[in-house]
């Protein structure tokens, strides 16, 4: 006499009763890529944000030095403005027309409508319009 053979049972772990246990690394490998794509992007994100802040701060210490070298000026020809920053270049350390972090030389206006030291020095910024919304003063 024969006997009945028992109903078949397979023996699943979790994830393959789910979705199957090709489906789960690929969706595994796409969210590595995912991860891994959204980490590159912030730091690339964030080393262009710091690399045009140290711009703006060099710019800064260029319109710094470049301000001292005026107001020297101005104290040694009676408060009569130079023509450009050519002229001023003898009171500056570098002994050169100062440039901003961009390459391009700074803005002298002398005498400025507003109120303060009697003179604008500005630099155009990364775009290069003169007066432009990035410029930095």
């Amino acid at each position: 006499m024969r006997r009945p053979h028992p109903a078949r049972r397979n023996i699943l772990f979790p994830w393959e009763a789910r979705v199957g246990l090709r489906r789960w690394l690929l969706v595994t490998r796409l969210r590595s890529v995912v991860v891994i794509g959204a980490v590159v992007t912030l730091i690339v994100f964030v080393a262009a944000r710091e690399r045009h802040r140290a711009m703006v701060r060099r710019t800064h210490a260029a319109l710094l030095d470049a301000s001292t070298a005026v107001q020297a000026y101005l104290a040694d020809h009676d408060g009569s403005c130079p023509s450009s920053l050519a002229q001023v270049a003898q009171y500056l350390k570098r002994g050169a027309v100062p440039v901003d972090a961009w390459g391009r030389p700074l803005r002298l206006i002398c005498p400025s409508q507003l109120a303060g030291p009697g003179f604008r020095i500005m630099s155009d910024g990364p775009d290069g319009i003169a007066g432009g919304l990035d410029r930095v003063e």
